[in-house]
């Protein structure tokens, strides 16, 4: 049912935070740094990408599909349903048609968002005007590229983009997906 997202495939950098222990539950959510999409969502991945390396850059993925075991953990340690969906209503992650990433320059190195990925504070938030010029040039580029690829953002977090009627795709387990996400 879900697409691995990986290159040579799609011309993306795999960066999986949620493989690691550098994320905000403090500990690896996945046993491996894999991507996976619904068929739709991966398509107009595949659109984002080629645009962005007609502008000359990259995209590099953060997170996509997140099973719902992986949601309950990150509401366990950050339990804020502006930043993190409450697993009881279900994540547009969990249900394969979204994604956290940002743009790498020319160089393969990220441009300058002006924070990190999964900083849960207002500067995280899509439209913010005090920034520096270039880190609001860079996010209102990545929106741009994913707006014209068929995605739409999540106003808190600029790395959050999803499929527009993303509620009308069933939430996924690991075990669902098959995956292998979590283990086993």
């Amino acid at each position: 049912m879900l697409i691995p997202i990986a290159p040579p495939a799609f011309d993306v950098t795999l960066d999986i935070v949620y493989a690691t222990a550098a994320n905000l539950a403090g500990h690896p959510l996945y046993r491996r740094p894999a991507a996976f999409l619904h068929a739709d969502a991966a398509a107009a991945l595949g659109r984002a990408a080629a645009l962005a390396r007609a502008a000359g850059l990259g995209l590099r993925l953060y997170d996509a599909f997140r099973p719902v075991e992986a949601q309950w953990m990150l509401w366990q340690a950050c339990p804020d349903p502006d930043y993190i969906a409450d697993p009881r209503t279900g994540s547009n992650h969990s249900r394969g048609v979204a994604v956290d990433l940002t743009l790498d320059g020319p160089d393969g190195r990220p441009l300058d968002m002006g924070t990190g990925f999964d900083d849960m504070t207002a500067h995280s938030h899509h439209g913010r005007t005090d920034l520096a010029p270039a880190v609001v040039r860079n996010r209102a580029l990545l929106a741009g590229i994913m707006a014209a690829s068929g995605f739409e953002p999540y106003a808190f977090e600029w790395w959050h983009y999803q499929l527009p009627g993303a509620g009308a795709y069933p939430l996924l387990t690991d075990r669902a997906a098959g995956t292998a996400l979590m283990g086993g």
